[in-house]
């Protein structure tokens, strides 16, 4: 006995109709058709629907696949259980080339006096300083840094 599925896909006449359209067409996206089979074997408006098991070895995927495109009919409705999820855009840089040219001028300058050498942090805390960038931390520094290939050793 299978456990109790929490998402139920339940298609219209419409619905069905349509995937099983996009499928026949075979014009669309592996990816697409894919997730048009699995709701069309997971729908149990028509009698009984195949569990995630027998879905996944039918259709040579995995099971948590079966179980995301099920959740996401289910969430957020047919569309987008076929099409991918919009990624956000990333968020803005921080350092453009300008800044980052400042930083490793100011990496190459002699330290700050009381100390041997720079740190990621003393770096990051004179480019706000400085008023280069508005803020920025130390990890950002040391990657920006980490493209540069110059040896301040």
């Amino acid at each position: 006995m299978s456990p109790q599925k929490l998402y139920l896909v339940t298609l219209t006449a419409e619905e069905r109709s349509c995937l099983q359209g996009l499928i026949s067409k075979g014009k669309a996206a592996a990816r697409k058709q894919l997730h048009a089979r699995i709701l069309l074997k997971a729908d149990v408006s028509e009698g009984q629907s195949w569990t995630d098991e027998e879905i996944a070895k039918a259709l040579e995927t995995s099971r948590p696949t079966v179980e995301r495109v099920r959740r996401r009919f289910v969430e957020e409705g047919v569309e987008a259980a076929l099409n991918r999820k919009k990624r956000p855009a990333p968020p803005p840089k921080i350092m453009d080339g300008k800044a980052e040219a400042h930083l490793i001028a100011l990496a190459c300058s002699p330290a700050p006096e009381g100390r041997a050498r720079w740190t990621l942090h003393l770096l990051a805390g004179r480019m706000v300083q400085l008023r280069y960038v508005e803020h920025v931390s130390h990890e950002t520094v040391r990657q920006t840094l980490k493209k540069t290939s110059s040896n301040l050793g």
